[in-house]
C-alpha cells in the first residue's frame, strides 16, 4: 500500500489565513447584514496601474496574432524581463547583479516554499518570532523541523530569534549556529526593519558561520528612510551567503496577477557546488515560466509611465498606514510598523490573546486582522492590520475601532 509524507500530519491546524476565512465565513453566515471590513490579508485593493494594463492588452493582441504568438515561456524567465530587473533594481543601487542571476517566478510565496528543496534535511533553519508562517511551514513538510510542542508552540530542531518590543522587534544573532537564516525585511508582520549597517552585520556572520540567508524583500518598495538597504546585495559580501526573493504583488499589485523572481549568485557555493546551478535544475524540471502576457506586465513596472503610476499607489497605502497608525495611538494603543511597511503591529488591549482580540474586533467592530500568535509565539499579545485597503475603509476601520 502507498504511503504518505508524514511531515503533513505534523502541521498544527490549517494555514493561518484559511483559518482566518472560515471564522470570517462562519460569522458572516450568521450575520448577512453585517459589513465587515477585511484589514486582515496582505491582498491589495487598488487596481493595476494603467501602464500596466496597457502592456496587457498589448500583449494579449500578439497572443491573437501567429507571428508575434508566444507559447511556452524560457522556464528562467524571458530576457527582456530578467535585463530590466537587473538594470533598475539592482545597478541603479550598485549591486553587482547580472541577467542570468535571476530567475522569474509566479510569485515570492512560491518560491519562499520552494527554496528549501535544494537544501539538505539536516540542516537547521533559525526564523524571526514572529515570522511569515510559510517559511516553518515548507520546512516542516520537508521534515526539518522536528517535533511540536503545542505548549511552547514551538519546533524542536528550528531555532526561534525573538523579535519583541524589548529589542525593537530587531532579530539578535542566535545563541546556536544555524545553517539557513530566514529574514523577511521590512518585516512582515511586524512591519519594522533595520539599518543598512545592521544587515551587513547580518551578512557578516552569515559568512563567518557558513549559513546562508533566506532574505525576503517583498516589501522593499514601500522603504522610505534613506538608512535602510532595498537589497541584501547592497551590502558587501552578500553574493557568497544570500539569496533574495522579490514579489510584484504588493509593489505593482500583482497579488491576482502573480509574478515574482529568485536572486542566486553565481559566487554562492556550498562545497564548490553552484546553488545557482542547483535552483536552475530545479526550476527548470518543475516550472514551466510565467505567462508571456504577465511577464511583459511586469516589463511595464519599470517604465517611467509605470514607476510614476506605482509611487502613487504606494503612497496611498502607506497614508493608510500612516491613518492607522496615528489613529490607534490617539485611542490609546501601543503601535510599531507603519513607516518601511504597509503593516501595522499593535499591542492587544487589557491583557486580550491575539485571538481574543480578533473574536472581539470581529463581533464588535467588524474589522478582520490578523493574530500575531499565528506568527509564532512571540507573536502572542499582538495583532497585525494591514494598509492595503481603500482609503474610505481603513478610515471606517479606524472609527469603529475608536468607537469600541
Amino acid at each position: 500500500m502507498y504511503q504518505l509524507n508524514d511531515n503533513y500530519q505534523k502541521l498544527p491546524g490549517s494555514y493561518l489565513f484559511s483559518t482566518i476565512a472560515k471564522k470570517v465565513a462562519a460569522y458572516s453566515q450568521v450575520n448577512p447584514e453585517k459589513n465587515i471590513i477585511r484589514l486582515g490579508i496582505g491582498d491589495v485593493t487598488q487596481p493595476l496601474a494603467p501602464a500596466i494594463i496597457e502592456a496587457l492588452h498589448k500583449a494579449v493582441d500578439e497572443m491573437g496574432d501567429a507571428e508575434t504568438f508566444h507559447g511556452y515561456a524560457p522556464d528562467l524567465g524571458y530576457e527582456f524581463l530578467r535585463s530590466t530587473i537587473a538594470k533598475n533594481d539592482y545597478a541603479a543601487r550598485g549591486c553587482d547583479i547580472s541577467a542570468d542571476e535571476i530567475f522569474i517566478s509566479d510569485g515570492a510565496k512560491s518560491d519562499s516554499g520552494n527554496i528549501q528543496e535544494i537544501f539538505s534535511t539536516n540542516n537547521r533553519i533559525a526564523v524571526c518570532d514572529p515570522v511569515y508562517p510559510v517559511y516553518v511551514d515548507s520546512n516542516v513538510m520537508a521534515g526539518r523541523t522536528g517535533t511540536y510542542d503545542p505548549k511552547t508552540e514551538m519546533w524542536s530542531n528550528v531555532i526561534y530569534m525573538p523579535c519583541t518590543k524589548e529589542n525593537n522587534f530587531v532579530p539578535e544573532f542566535p545563541k546556536e549556529t544555524p545553517d539557513m537564516i530566514y529574514l523577511c525585511l521590512p518585516n512582515n508582520p511586524t512591519g519594522t526593519t533595520i539599518t543598512k549597517a545592521q544587515l551587513q552585520e547580518w551578512v557578516d556572520y552569515a559568512n563567518k558561520v557558513s549559513a546562508v540567508i533566506i532574505y525576503d524583500a517583498a516589501y522593499e518598495a514601500y522603504i522610505s528612510e534613506d538608512d535602510v538597504a532595498h537589497s541584501i546585495y547592497e551590502c558587501e559580501g552578500a553574493k557568497t551567503c544570500a539569496i533574495e526573493l522579490r514579489s510584484f504583488s504588493k509593489n505593482a499589485g500583482f497579488t491576482g496577477v502573480r509574478l515574482g523572481f529568485t536572486v542566486v549568485p553565481k559566487e554562492l557555493t556550498c562545497n564548490g557546488i553552484s546553488l545557482h546551478d542547483m535552483w536552475a535544475r530545479r526550476h527548470g524540471t518543475k516550472f514551466n515560466g510565467a505567462p508571456y502576457i504577465v511577464q511583459r506586465a511586469g516589463e511595464a513596472v519599470y517604465s517611467d509611465a509605470g514607476k510614476a503610476q506605482l509611487k502613487e499607489q504606494i503612497a496611498y497605502y502607506m497614508r493608510n498606514a500612516k491613518t492607522i497608525k496615528e489613529g490607534l495611538k490617539d485611542a490609546g494603543y501601543t503601535v510599531f510598523g507603519g513607516v518601511n511597511a504597509p503593516y501595522i503591529w499593535l499591542k492587544t488591549p487589557d491583557q486580550m490573546t491575539s485571538w481574543e482580540f480578533f473574536d472581539y474586533l470581529l463581533e464588535k467592530a467588524n474589522v478582520v486582522g490578523t493574530p500575531g500568535s499565528g506568527f509564532g509565539p512571540s507573536g502572542e499579545g499582538y495583532f497585525r492590520l494591514t494598509a492595503f485597503g481603500s482609503y474610505e475603509n481603513t478610515v471606517a476601520a479606524l472609527e469603529r475601532i475608536k468607537n469600541l
